[in-house]
């Protein structure tokens, strides 16, 4: 870090302050009479979210054209590394061509539950993958001299309630799970900047956390670069830099600049942890102002077309029964559903982007020597029974030899700031193939979401080609993988369950008023799966190839593991193979096995190739929390390499020394811990392993509403705080009616601001008394 006390030598303790805060909507602070220039801080994760006029923060005003990549739901079912810092390179290309300092991404937030309205925007459910995964994509970005800021530390795994729910979590899932990513993306990809999340972490806001920020980032990590906060995610300004958080945004209209500078004078907080503050802050301002002196033009078209190969590297074969795809030359198809024409290719939210161009499978497939007999709408894209829609498909459909059914989650089915109501696809939808399958036997479903999905329909079709959400290429990619011209190569980041009842936190999700009680631990996804031995739709790590990939030769060591990959079938193709570990006689309870390694190879016909592994730190260790540090048993380790992680080829035993430290978790009292039977957990199990009593998940409903509450308590109030919350639901349900479901999801956000916010994030327009006159009236009654 460059040493700029000469230059804070020179600024009055306001205008160290106001370093600490945005100017506006999207930019810091300037100091012009010492030549500290504002920067300019933007979404977002796959794209360039650059607002021209009027900011917001939930995608809901226009910005400026910019190339829409894949999200990152999308992305991690690549597993390649080169293909992240690929991308990342061409986002910050952007970004710097624009004169962006800081695009707000990678997000990789674990994905706890399949409801989560953000899921689209993260990788996975295993931390491994994500870290690794969020680590280059930095790389990438900041290669153009401008800063990542991964996002959202730490644990924001619910969109319900989420700038005041309370993430109650044990210290081990903590570090093993939502943390682990993190650590990968800090200390491998070394981003200039880091979010952190609006949720409370164990009492506590996360960026007035001491454990997060001072003991785990700044200290075990060593980080070095700037923390901001979440648009609107701070609570109490002071203490948020005291533990390290030195940027607040958006402009809170000197509101908590004054309470800095206040702070200082009344002897609450040392000037030198401020000066600490600015000297970081100053780093980024100049290190990315001096990157930006010289940006290239960007060619347009060609990051297009590296969205295009970014989507078909990631799409997913699901399931392709009696080889029907890819399809032939001269085959009758008939294209059928909503999505064909109009595609969904992204979410919606802070990522949502403006497009240069975007694709559509329905053109692209009628330029192919593929015979198309029609097009048909077949449902309504937002629900509803459509009668006519349904019996025109089924007409087309008797004139084809393969029906193309293009399937998927609307745009008001998963985005920030709510979450989603269950997994399925709309009930048209369904009803549509189920129709379809009882006339026609070759039917290929072509799927768009950014989420988990449940496939009730998974026997009636031949084959599922998931596209997720494949940015404003996404059309094209899909057409090269239907017709053969690419070969599919993506493998699933996250599980599909068969419902959602199997899922781990089912019981337990979301938290609806005070916290979400993280009762199921580390048994996150596939580690509760396998270790339950639950069955799945499709496992973690799933994904098939129009080839086929042999393993052999196996060698292990503690350090690397070594084995071969040979392409035995006829095509060309890339095989991505998972490494994963599993202690056979551990005295703490572990999931199953877990996933400490991957490759992605590209093969030739008969071509094999040998595959080296380096292994980690952590790939034999769990997180103490009776010694606060990672251990290692000793005893016997099965290392297991497949091609998911239900197709495992080839396994080695290797026996380690260990450190054998001692541990707190008791057989008899976590029993249901040990067992992996998560859905079972006590308040007496939880508790012990927390450490502590956790606070009533509910609100207290006769008390008086504060600064940190919402809106959304009014419904248990009389008067004036019931009829408010009655008002903004009412707008909430008329905008989804009208079809505007963005708009319905902005309500959301207000309803779930706490009081406190509204003055900062209005810049003062709402002042602190008008917030205490209508905090009196609605404690009323």
């Amino acid at each position: 870090m460059t040493n700029y006390k000469e230059l804070i030598s020179k600024m009055t303790l306001e205008e160290k302050a106001s370093l600490m805060s945005g100017d506006n909507f999207w930019n810091t602070k300037p100091i012009d009479r010492l030549g500290i220039p504002s920067i300019m801080l933007t979404d977002g994760p796959h794209g360039l979210r650059k607002q021209g006029g009027k900011a917001d923060h939930l995608g809901l005003n226009k910005s400026i054209p910019a190339t829409c990549f894949p999200p990152a739901a999308t992305l991690a079912n690549s597993w390649d590394l080169e293909l992240l810092n690929e991308v990342g390179t061409y986002l910050g290309k952007e970004a710097a061509s624009e004169q962006v300092s800081v695009l707000l991404g990678p997000g990789l937030n674990i994905k706890r539950n399949p409801l989560c309205g953000r899921n689209f925007e993260y990788f996975s459910e295993d931390p491994y993958l994500s870290g690794k995964l969020a680590a280059n994509m930095v790389k990438g970005i900041q290669s153009h001299g401008i800063s990542a800021c991964p996002k959202h530390y730490a644990v924001n795994s619910q969109e319900h309630m989420r700038m005041t729910i309370d993430e109650v979590v044990d210290e081990r899932a903590l570090r093993e799970v939502y943390l682990e990513g993190f650590r990968y993306a800090v200390e491998e990809g070394q981003p200039k900047t880091v979010m952190s999340s609006y949720n409370k972490v164990n009492g506590e806001f996360a960026n007035e956390n001491k454990h997060l920020m001072q003991d785990i980032l700044y200290g075990e990590w060593d980080y070095q670069g700037v923390v901001v906060t979440d648009w609107g995610g701070n609570n109490d300004r002071v203490e948020g830099l005291k533990a390290g958080n030195q940027l607040e945004m958006p402009s809170a209209g000197g509101i908590t600049d004054k309470e800095i500078v206040d702070a200082i004078k009344t002897g609450k907080l040392s000037e030198d942890v401020l000066d600490e503050a600015v000297e970081r802050m100053l780093t980024l301002v100049f290190d990315t102002k001096e990157a930006l002196r010289n940006t290239e033009k960007v060619d347009y078209e060609e990051h297009h077309k590296k969205a295009i190969d970014a989507a078909k590297r990631s799409m997913v074969l699901l399931k392709n029964d009696e080889s029907l795809l890819p399809l032939r030359q001269g085959q009758r198809v008939a294209v059928i559903g909503d999505f064909a024409k109009a595609p969904r290719y992204q979410g919606a939210g802070s990522s949502l982007i403006n497009p240069t161009k975007v694709d559509n499978a329905w053109d692209l497939l009628a330029e192919t020597e593929l015979k198309i007999v029609g097009y048909e709408q077949g449902f309504n894209r937002f629900g509803g029974k459509n009668e006519s829609l349904k019996n025109s498909a089924l007409r087309l459909a008797r004139q084809a030899d393969v029906v193309l059914l293009f399937l998927g989650l609307d745009e008001g089915s998963e985005a920030e700031g709510v979450d989603r109501q269950d997994m399925r696809l709309r009930g048209n939808q369904l009803e549509l193939v189920n129709e379809l399958s009882k006339v026609h036997d070759n039917i290929v479903v072509v799927l768009s979401g950014g989420s988990v999905i449940e496939m009730p329909f998974v026997n009636d079709v031949k084959s599922i080609l998931h596209g997720y959400l494949g940015g404003q290429g996404g059309a094209s990619a899909v057409r090269d993988i239907l017709i053969g011209d690419y070969n599919p190569s993506g493998k699933l980041a996250e599980t599909y369950p068969i419902k959602y009842e199997d899922v781990s936190s089912a019981p337990y999700y979301p938290g609806l008023e005070a916290t979400a009680e993280h009762r199921e631990s580390i048994f996150i996804g596939y580690r509760y799966f396998d270790t339950k031995h639950v069955p799945v739709l499709f496992p973690f790590g799933h994904g098939l190839s129009y080839t086929q990939f042999e393993y052999s030769d196996l060698e292990v060591t503690e350090q690397s593991i070594s084995f071969k990959v040979k392409n035995v079938g006829m095509l060309a193709g890339e095989e991505i193979s998972q490494v994963y570990i599993k202690s056979t006689n551990s005295s703490v309870f572990r999931a199953n096995k877990e996933l400490k390694g991957f490759s992605k190879v590209h093969l030739e016909p008969s071509e094999s190739k040998e595959v080296k592994i380096e292994l980690d730190d952590h790939a034999f260790a769990y997180y103490n929390s009776f010694i606060n540090g990672w251990s290692v048993e000793s005893g016997l380790y099965e290392i297991q390499v497949g091609s998911s992680i239900e197709d495992i080829r080839l396994t080695e035993t290797l026996e380690l020394q260990g450190d054998d430290a001692p541990h707190q978790y008791d057989q008899e009292v976590l029993k249901h811990y040990y067992q992996g039977d998560v859905h079972q957990i006590t308040d007496t199990e939880f508790h012990q392993l927390l450490g502590y009593t956790p606070p009533n998940p509910l609100w207290d409903r006769k008390g008086k509403l504060g600064y940190n509450d919402t809106i959304a308590q009014g419904r248990y109030k009389k008067g004036f705080g019931k009829a408010l919350y009655l008002v903004v639901l009412l707008t909430k349900k008329v905008l989804h009616v009208m079809g505007k479901p963005l708009q319905a999801n902005n309500v959301m956000f207000v309803m779930n601001m706490p009081f406190r916010q509204i003055p900062r994030f209005s810049q003062g327009k709402v002042s602190e008394k008008m917030i205490d006159r209508l905090l009196k009236l609605i404690n009323l009654w």
